[in-house]
């Protein structure tokens, strides 16, 4: 069975709360069950993370490199800034997923430089939740190669 992580960065607890024009109303809670769902369906064996703080993602992509078969990351607004958790995703061996809620290229200027890009197999940006969805089955299709 193909063992899938997705990790979520700061903020993205809040969804529902936060900004509904730009990121809608659904919740985490939300993502992580269309994403299980998801999983049954496919046999995947899916793990969902969130945290704020950057040291315990990091910690969480470490752990990863041996245990799973792919990683999807949403870093939230660690994507312009952390190259801790660059660093730690460089280190890894398998595919890796960047994925945005939105369009990051539609947002303010410092918006527009990931440095998680440059360590990702691919990037989905801009499809709101059914972004979680694609990630999936782009994932699922890459690790079979």
């Amino acid at each position: 069975m193909k063992k899938i992580i997705i990790l979520n960065g700061p903020n993205l607890n809040l969804l529902g709360e936060r900004e509904r024009k730009q990121y809608g109303s659904f919740t985490l809670k939300d993502i992580e069950k269309k994403c299980k769902d998801f999983a049954d369906k496919n046999k995947l064996r899916v793990t969902l993370y969130q945290s704020n703080i950057e040291g315990e993602i990091v910690d969480k992509i470490q752990e990863s490199r041996n245990e799973y078969n792919g990683l999807i990351i949403n870093a939230g607004g660690y994507t312009h800034t952390s190259v801790a958790i660059h660093d730690a995703l460089k280190i890894l061996k398998i595919p890796i997923i960047e994925l945005h809620i939105s369009n990051i290229y539609n947002r303010e200027d410092f918006r527009h430089k990931s440095l998680i890009s440059r360590v990702s197999s691919g990037v989905i940006c801009g499809f709101g939740a059914n972004g979680y969805i694609m990630a999936l089955q782009a994932m699922e299709e890459y690790i079979d190669k």
